[in-house]
């Protein structure tokens, strides 16, 4: 290209770009794309990663109109969400300011809803209190699926790693959380709670003890199958998950005295199901109470590991819980069911 034709074709390029129009903010939801820009990162760098997303075709072009914007001495780290059809001057300006840079909110599996809330207020600023609010909102509840059958979106608020702007609203952190458990849910789930003959409440409820139980990952279908049994045989959960949500608190240790609490979350007074989920369950643990174990176990003890040892029978059980204590040396074991 002849040196009169690029100048002519950068200043219509600045110029059609400067003029674009601003388009609203965007989220970081399905119809955004992110794109994270490491501290240190050079412009070439930078449009490497927009290019690799699809926000950029040409980097030869947008190289030369981003310099030519002053972006290679501005350019600011930090992760960003644009639309898919962003102009390149939006791109630019946010590069340039750090406007619409996002922050990572990491949220934990088998964290209570009102847990949630904690964390959310002190990384995201989001009051507790609005967040449970609106956990609790009418229009998300039937999105979900959840009228009459719950009051909140607890256990439907999916545990992992979100890219949010830093300061969201209460009612946008419980959707987005909502709508990933929604895009996690799996077709084939659906079509398994036929053969259980449970509903995906029932599931979801049942997946948020078995994710309160488990530390060593093997062992989630096996516990599965333990509840499984339990509840074909009549026979009470007695799950201490259960009594740690009914007491809204963690506790060092669920004690005797707890196990007569007055709340329908208590397992070990009120056979089946409690109400609802007890906390948020990944979905590893979603597919452990779908896909049980095909064994005959009835009880289970935690080893001071984190790994169970299983027994089909209250004699094995016994001798498990004697063969615990030992490892223990001399310490009480976690409670089991009985």
């Amino acid at each position: 290209m002849k040196p009169l034709a690029v100048l002519i074709s950068l200043a219509v390029l600045v110029a059609c770009q400067s003029g674009a129009p601003a388009p609203p903010p965007c989220d970081a939801g399905a119809e955004c794309v992110a794109v994270t820009v490491p501290r240190g990162a050079t412009l070439r760098s930078a449009t490497d990663s927009l290019a690799a997303h699809g926000l950029v075709r040409s980097r030869f072009w947008f190289t030369v109109y981003a310099r030519i914007r002053g972006l290679g001495s501005s350019l600011k780290s930090g992760s960003y969400a644009f639309h898919h059809d962003a102009a390149w001057s939006e791109i630019v300006a946010a590069l340039s300011l750090g406007r619409g840079t996002l922050v990572r909110f990491t949220v934990p599996e088998g964290l209570m809803r009102d847990e949630i809330g904690q964390l959310a207020a002190s990384e995201l600023g989001v009051p507790q209190d609005s967040f449970r609010t609106a956990t609790e909102d009418p229009v998300l509840l039937r999105d979900l699926g959840l009228i009459p059958l719950a009051e909140s979106a607890e256990g439907y608020l999916y545990p992992t790693t979100y890219t949010v702007h830093p300061h969201p609203t209460a009612r946008e952190l419980a959707r987005l959380m909502a709508a990933e458990f929604e895009g996690r849910w799996l077709s084939a789930w659906q079509r398994r709670l036929d053969t259980l003959r449970m509903t995906r409440h029932e599931v979801v409820t049942l997946a948020s003890i078995i994710q309160a139980e488990v530390r060593y990952g093997p062992d989630r279908e096996y516990v599965s199958a333990v509840y499984h049994n339990r509840l074909r045989q009549g026979m009470p959960l007695q799950a201490d998950p259960t009594i740690v949500y009914a007491l809204g608190r963690r506790p060092r240790r669920v004690y005797e005295k707890n196990l007569t609490i007055a709340s329908p979350y208590n397992t070990y007074l009120h056979p089946g199901l409690p109400p609802g989920p007890i906390c948020q369950p990944d979905s590893a643990s979603i597919v452990a109470a779908l896909y049980p174990a095909n064994t005959p176990f009835l009880y289970f003890v935690a080893q001071p590991d984190g790994k169970h040892i299983f027994s089909a029978t209250y004699s094995e059980h016994l001798a498990a819980i004697r063969r615990v204590r030992e490892m223990e040396t001399g310490r009480a074991p976690v409670r089991v069911p009985s």
